[in-house]
């Protein structure tokens, strides 16, 4: 149209409704990325929609979905954990996941109570042919007179217990770490590593004296355990004994490890203690492969990186831990503790 001055001017519309989208959008996202098995992109997509609407469920159970395809096992359970503690009766569907995560996980007896309870709540639920299908898997997997398998049970409890207090520790999810390595001790009392890595759960439950002092008798013991050394030195540390911490970490000084999992423990100390320039020169010759599944090379690696001010590559090995394990990305950035 023309103006009352003959200057052009457009219709614009009055008012532009902005698109703003809701926690819909963002699940519609997740749930796309997820069936184009892009678990990543549909973890960050089902997260901002579990963010906008809180209180709807459907959003955490997806999300556990999402981390079984995944493998993370633990985690998915994590989360139907707490949702069953809450809903248990208006989603009894939790108790199959739960089962089924636990199959995957080698913890048959969960498996098995957690398959029998949802049947249990919901007989003609949407998963009972598959309830079913598992405990009677599970019932061969659990039977200790069936000769055809040739499991050794021992061996396969001993690897179970391991591989669960790893996870807890690795998350300072002290108080389950603490847990499964009770049991574990009482199946398997003379597993040495079990009672370090007991020692040092209850250490940061707040047990501190109980933990210097069995970690000392354990050290009276064998006093080369790098175990033993490496837990009294953070204890000492953490105390306020630095002198007796400074005793220690001299015993380390020259200790190059074969196995990599000893190795880094040996690097995180020397962190621990502000010797970063040891510290960084221990974890370079780490293989990264073999520690991609320990959350403390990604914490304590990038800490000592920033503190040498190495602040690009501090921001990369974060990066990288965060992309391998999305809960990182919810803790304080490691050189700013």
């Amino acid at each position: 149209m023309i103006d009352k001055n003959n200057k052009t001017t457009k219709n614009y519309p009055k008012a532009i409704i902005p698109f703003i989208p809701d926690a819909k959008f963002y699940f519609s996202k997740g749930v796309d990325a997820f069936y184009k098995r892009k678990f990543d992109l549909a973890l960050k997509w089902i997260k901002k929609a579990t963010e906008a609407d809180p209180d709807e469920l459907l959003y955490p159970i997806q999300m556990s979905v999402v981390y079984t395809e995944m493998e993370e096992f633990h985690l998915a359970n994590q989360i139907l954990t707490e949702l069953s503690q809450h809903n248990h009766e208006q989603y009894p569907e939790l108790y199959y996941l739960m089962a089924n995560n636990y199959a995957h996980l080698g913890l048959l007896k969960e498996a098995e109570k957690f398959a029998s309870l949802y049947l249990e709540k919901d007989i003609e639920g949407e998963f009972r042919s598959e309830s079913e299908q598992l405990l009677t898997l599970l019932e061969l997997g659990l039977s200790e007179e069936d000769d055809d398998f040739d499991f050794d049970f021992e061996e396969d409890e001993m690897l179970i217990y391991q591989e669960t207090a790893f996870y807890h520790i690795q998350r300072h999810d002290w108080h389950e770490a603490g847990k499964i390595l009770t049991e574990m001790i009482k199946h398997f009392p003379d597993y040495l590593i079990a009672k370090h890595q007991y020692n040092y759960a209850l250490f940061f439950v707040g047990k501190q004296e109980e933990a210097i002092r069995l970690e000392e008798e354990l050290y009276k013991q064998s006093p080369e355990s790098t175990h033993s050394i490496t837990n009294l030195i953070v204890f000492y540390q953490e105390t306020n004994r630095r002198d007796q911490a400074e005793a220690l970490i001299r015993k380390l000084t020259n200790v190059y490890p074969i196995h990599c999992e000893t190795g880094l423990r040996i690097a995180i100390t020397f962190a621990y203690l502000g010797y970063y320039k040891e510290a960084y020169r221990r974890f370079l010759t780490l293989p990264k492969a073999k520690l991609r599944n320990h959350l403390d090379y990604f914490r304590y690696f990038s800490k000592t990186a920033a503190a040498l001010n190495h602040q690009n590559l501090a921001e990369k090995i974060w990066a990288e831990g965060c992309k391998k394990h999305s809960e990182l990305a919810d803790e304080p950035l490691p050189w700013l503790k």
